[in-house]
């Protein structure tokens, strides 16, 4: 699969080396390139360093011909727009879109996008730990 991971932050860079490693073809965009030292020199994907909703950042990591996009950067207002170009503008098959708001979780769910909430997910795991394992 051809992935376009964008945020090269712990959530992106860990995403990018899992999946490069599993043998797909791996992008990673950020704004910040000094982020892209950290996936190592063993990652064996490319890096983009641009606005991530900069469409001509986009075409030149391949979006028209990417099976999913990723979009995980720490700020939810670049995920939604990065999403929203590659669902509607090109059509991309699968778009995850990290949203830190709970609250806005399902709002975006219902735009489409699959929508993963670190803070939800976390809250979840802590709230079975402090239970002894047992859900609420």
């Amino acid at each position: 699969m051809y992935l376009i991971i964008v945020g090269c932050g712990r959530l992106g860079r860990s995403l990018a080396l899992s999946l490069a490693d599993g043998g797909h073809d791996v992008v990673v965009i950020d704004a910040d390139c000094a982020r892209f030292a950290a996936l190592g020199s063993g990652f064996n994907g490319m890096t983009v360093a641009g606005v991530p909703f900069d469409e001509d950042v986009l075409c030149e990591a391949g979006i028209s011909s990417a099976d999913a996009v990723a979009a995980v950067t720490d700020d939810d207002n670049v995920n939604v727009m990065v999403s929203q170009i590659a669902k509607k503008l090109y059509s991309v098959g699968r778009v995850l879109t990290r949203i830190s708001d709970p609250d806005k979780v399902d709002t975006f769910a219902q735009m489409g996008f699959e929508v993963i909430c670190p803070t939800a997910v976390a809250a979840a795991a802590a709230r079975q730990l402090l239970n002894g394992g047992e859900q609420l």
